[in-house]
C-alpha cells in the first residue's frame, strides 16, 4: 500500500493523518509539498485538514491552484484514490474535483465536537465497501466552513447516484443540535462519480486511539486500506 499526504502552508493535520496511516499500514506515507510536480505512483493520496494559505479568499481556494493539484488530478484520472478531510474537502471542491460548496457554519461559529455519522446507501467505493449501510461512526469535527450547500438538482443527483457517503445523524435521547454546521440534508461527506474520491468534514485521524475518546476513525481508515490493497 503506497500512500502520500499533501502539505500546504497552513496545513495542521498532516502529522495526525501520517501517524494514523503508519499505525494502520506499518509504512510511513510520503510527504508531498504543495509545489511538488512529481511523485511516485500511489494507491492513496490524503489531503489533510488545516488552514491552507490562512483561508484567504475562500477556504481551499489558493491551495486548489497549487502546482500539486494537476498531479492529483492525473492520479485520479488513472483510477487512484483520494481522501480529502475538512480543509482537504474544501480544496477538492475549489479544484472542481467534487461538486457543491462549503460555506460558513449556520451559527457563524467555529465548531469542535464529536459527531455521529451514518453510512449511506452509496455506490461502490473503496472508502465504504467495508462498512454497512446504516452503520454509525463517532468521529469529531473541527471547522468554521463545513456547511455543505448545493442546489436541489445537485442534491438529487448525489442521492440518486449513491454519492452521499455520510450524514450527520440524531442519536436517541439527544437534542436537535446533531448537525454541527447546517449542511443541506445533513450531508457530511460525498463521493466522486467513480467513487474513488471522498471528501468529508469529520476527522477520522482524531479517532484512532482510545485516548481520543473512540476508535471509529481507525475502523474507517483500516477498512479503506483493506479494500485498496485487496
Amino acid at each position: 500500500m503506497r500512500s502520500g499526504v499533501t502539505i500546504f502552508p497552513g496545513s495542521n493535520c498532516d502529522r495526525d493523518i501520517i501517524v494514523a496511516l503508519k499505525e494502520i499500514s506499518g509504512k510511513t506515507p510520503i510527504k508531498m509539498w504543495h509545489k511538488d510536480t512529481e511523485f511516485p505512483n500511489l494507491d492513496l493520496i490524503v489531503i489533510p485538514g488545516g488552514f491552507s494559505f490562512g483561508d484567504y479568499l475562500r477556504c481551499g481556494a489558493l491551495a486548489a491552484r497549487s502546482p500539486i493539484i494537476k498531479n492529483i488530478k492525473n492520479h485520479i484520472s488513472r483510477g487512484g484514490a483520494v481522501l480529502g478531510i475538512c480543509n482537504g474537502f474544501q480544496i477538492l471542491i475549489e479544484a472542481g474535483i467534487l461538486p457543491g460548496s462549503l460555506i460558513r457554519n449556520e451559527k457563524l461559529l467555529f465548531t469542535c465536537r464529536k459527531t455521529i455519522l451514518e453510512i449511506q446507501d452509496s455506490m461502490i467505493s473503496p472508502f465504504l465497501s467495508g462498512l454497512k449501510k446504516g452503520q454509525y461512526l463517532n468521529i469529531p469535527v473541527a471547522h468554521n466552513e463545513g456547511n455543505f450547500f448545493a442546489s436541489e438538482t445537485l442534491l438529487n443527483e448525489l442521492k440518486n447516484e449513491g454519492r452521499i457517503a455520510f450524514k450527520y445523524v440524531k442519536e436517541a435521547n439527544t437534542d436537535d443540535d446533531y448537525n454541527p454546521n447546517g449542511s443541506c440534508n445533513d450531508i457530511a461527506g460525498i463521493l466522486s462519480k467513480n467513487g474513488k474520491v471522498l471528501g468529508m468534514m469529520p476527522h477520522p485521524e482524531r479517532a484512532i486511539y482510545n485516548l481520543h475518546g473512540g476508535t471509529d476513525g481507525l475502523k474507517f481508515l483500516s477498512k479503506t486500506f483493506e479494500k485498496l490493497i485487496g
